[in-house]
C-alpha cells in the first residue's frame, strides 16, 4: 500500500509533519508521501470530504482541531474528552480521530526536564485544541494546579469546569513551575508574558516551534528560566499518531534527531 499522508489546517506553509511522516514511514518499512495543505475553518462535513478523497491517514493542526471531532465516525476517549482531534486514519472508510497532544507535549516536557508534572502548579495560555489535551494531559499525570488564561473568559472557564484542579484565570499567589504558551504565534497579539510566580525553577514551553525561540520564550530564558519549544512535542506527537496508524513502536527522540 502506498501511504498517503498529510497536515491539514491554516497556516501549514512551515509545518514539519510531511517531514516526520517520511521518517516514520522509513522506519515503519511501508512507502507512501506526504503533503501539506492548506485548510481554514471549514464544516465538519466539508473536512471528511476532503480526508477521504484525498489521505489514508493526516495530522490536524489548528484552526481545525475542534471542527474534526465532528468530521469522525469515531473517536479515541481523549479525543472524546477534550474535543480535539490532531489526527485522523481512515479505516474501512471510516474516520477515526486521535488527539496525541497531551501525551506527546507531556512526554516531551519530561523527556528534556525530568519528571516536573506530578504536583506542580501550571499556567496555560490558551483554551483551543492543543490547550485542552496539554490541560487533559497535566490533570492526568497529576498537576496540583493548572490556572488557563484565555481571551475569551468562556472558553476557559469551559475548559476549567471539566477538572477539580482547573481554574479559569491567574493563581497569583502560588508559585509556578511550568508556563505553556499554545496560542499560535501567528495569532498572538503585544500581551507579554506571565512572569509573576516564575522563577529560575520554573519551565516555559512554547507550542510554536518557528521561529525556535519565539519573544515570548527569549522573554522566560532571560529572566533565567528552563525553556522548551514546540519541536519536541511536534515529534512526540507524531510518533504516537503514526504509532496508531500502523501499530508499530516509534520513538519520538528519534524523530527529534531528525528535524533539529
Amino acid at each position: 500500500m502506498e501511504w498517503r499522508l498529510g497536515v491539514v489546517g491554516s497556516p501549514v506553509a512551515h509545518s514539519l509533519s510531511p517531514v516526520l511522516h517520511a521518517a516514520g514511514l522509513a522506519r515503519a518499512g511501508l512507502t507512501g508521501h506526504s503533503e501539506r495543505l492548506e485548510v481554514g475553518r471549514v464544516p465538519a462535513e466539508r473536512l471528511a470530504e476532503i480526508v477521504r478523497e484525498r489521505f489514508d491517514a493526516v495530522a490536524v493542526t489548528a484552526p481545525l482541531k475542534g471542527i474534526a471531532l465532528g468530521a469522525c465516525d469515531e473517536a479515541s476517549a481523549v479525543a472524546a474528552r477534550t474535543e480535539s482531534v490532531n489526527g485522523i486514519v481512515v479505516r474501512e472508510g471510516r474516520l477515526v480521530g486521535d488527539s496525541t497532544d497531551g501525551d506527546g507535549f507531556a512526554d516531551a516536557l519530561e523527556g528534556a526536564v525530568g519528571p516536573v508534572i506530578a504536583g506542580a502548579h501550571v499556567q496555560v495560555l490558551g483554551a483551543g485544541g492543543a490547550a485542552r489535551a496539554v490541560v487533559d494531559a497535566l490533570v492526568a499525570r497529576g498537576a496540583s494546579s493548572v490556572s488557563v488564561l484565555a481571551r475569551r473568559a468562556e472558553q476557559g472557564e469551559a475548559l476549567a469546569a471539566r477538572y477539580g484542579v482547573v481554574h479559569a484565570g491567574a493563581l497569583v499567589y502560588r508559585p509556578v513551575e511550568v508556563v505553556v504558551n499554545t496560542v499560535p504565534a501567528h495569532r498572538r497579539g503585544p500581551e507579554g508574558a506571565v512572569l509573576s510566580g516564575t522563577s529560575a525553577d520554573t519551565v516555559a514551553v512554547d507550542l510554536a516551534y518557528e521561529p525556535r525561540e519565539t519573544p515570548w520564550l527569549a522573554h522566560y530564558r532571560a529572566a533565567g528560566c528552563r525553556t522548551q519549544n514546540g519541536l519536541a512535542m511536534l515529534c512526540y506527537t507524531a510518533a504516537r499518531l503514526m504509532s496508531g496508524w500502523w501499530d508499530v513502536a516509534l520513538d519520538g527522540a528519534e524523530l527529534l534527531e531528525v528535524v533539529r
